[in-house]
């Protein structure tokens, strides 16, 4: 099925899908107040750490480079649910900038994480960037010494069982927060421009009845891809399956997943040398999969003989920036499998399989080990 025009629907998850350019305005704009509140925070020598479960965790892997670019100094993404699990293995001597990014900041694992690192990190210093100011993550550092807390607009957050407008807001508001130059409005324009033309390559893919969704990237991009894996499989309620890596490592096992009813999906980069390696791994799925089976996000015609999905960049954009225009792609396209399936993507699963909120997790009293 072929279409034109800006992707639209009923449904509150293609509404904050559609939002989202018009949001970035306003979450510039709430990252300019808080600006004077972050001001040295990170100071010259801090590690600075950024975290997050889930979609928010990969929000860090998307933004983590350019912010190191930027810093001139390693900057680390691990997820909340990895700290929890094995707090020692992210403490040293260092002093530490925990970024805690959360839709809701009602999380187990993120309250614990911050708390965690908090007992165990001499001089830990909080920076959170949240899409709910009402929410546990927010309160529990709001006022507090060394500890910024940054509320995103409240369109950003998202009331939909996916987090789609939060995961492109959280990644903006990093990138601001720590002064990494974006020009947010041509960031509104290009975003704007790839939602006009979501319906025919989203429709298409869905059309194409895929079992399994491949979304390769590389880089920054591989933390896209692995978000773009978790929509499809959030929204489709698992029934289409997605599969997220890199392009160099897709060849090493993963590619055997390929079969007649999978669909690749390759982010193409805007590093030209990381680009060689994305239009690499194109043309080798087009021999196996078929030119109508293989898309390339942000390419352009003769991107390796695969179907291509125009994606603006603009000049100086960073890669975490152009993530954010790709994520649209992805987007639309979990949503559009969603519905060809049947499935509400407001409620993905009526019967509580799986929540909005993560929920079941015991967080267990953590002793540290004496030393000898």
């Amino acid at each position: 099925m072929h279409s034109s025009g800006r992707w639209s629907g009923d449904s509150r998850t293609a509404r904050e899908i559609g939002q989202q350019p018009a949001t970035w305005i306003r979450v510039a704009d709430a990252v300019r107040r808080a600006r004077p509140d972050i001001g040295d925070l990170a100071g010259d020598d801090r590690r600075i750490v950024l975290t997050g479960a889930g979609t928010s965790a990969f929000v860090g892997e998307v933004v983590a480079r350019d912010l190191a670019r930027h810093l001139g100094r390693p900057v680390e993404a691990i997820a909340t649910t990895d700290i929890v699990a094995d707090p020692l293995a992210v403490v040293d001597d260092r002093p530490i900038l925990l970024v805690s990014f959360a839709r809701s900041g009602n999380s187990p694992e993120s309250v614990a994480a911050a708390d965690l690192l908090h007992r165990l990190t001499p001089g830990l210093r909080h920076l959170v960037i949240t899409c709910d100011p009402a929410g546990e993550l927010a309160r529990r550092w709001s006022g507090v010494a060394d500890a910024v807390v940054v509320a995103l607009p409240d369109e950003v957050n998202d009331r939909g069982f996916a987090m789609t407008s939060s995961f492109t807001g959280m990644a903006l508001a990093a990138l601001l927060a720590f002064g990494v130059d974006v020009d947010v409005e041509a960031l509104a324009r290009a975003g704007t421009a790839v939602l006009d033309g979501a319906a025919e390559h989203a429709t298409a893919i869905a059309g194409a009845k895929p079992a399994r969704l491949v979304f390769l990237g590389s880089g920054p991009l591989r933390g896209l891809a692995r978000e773009a894996a978790l929509k499809c499989l959030e929204l489709t309620r698992g029934e289409v399956v997605g599969i997220a890596d890199s392009a160099l490592g897709f060849r090493h096992g993963p590619k055997s997943v390929l079969d007649e009813r999978t669909v690749a999906v390759v982010f193409l980069s805007t590093d030209p040398y990381a680009r060689q390696y994305d239009v690499d791994i194109a043309r080798e799925l087009v021999q196996s999969l078929g030119e109508e089976r293989v898309v390339v996000v942000g390419g352009a015609p003769g991107s390796g003989g695969a179907q291509v999905w125009p994606v603006p960049s603009p000049p100086g954009l960073p890669v975490a920036g152009y993530a954010l225009l790709a994520v649209l792609a992805a987007q639309t396209t979990a949503l559009a499998c969603s519905l060809a399936l049947g499935v509400t993507p407001d409620n993905p699963f009526p019967d509580g399989e799986v929540n909005r909120v993560v929920q079941g997790v015991v967080i267990h009293e953590f002793t540290p080990p004496e030393v000898s």
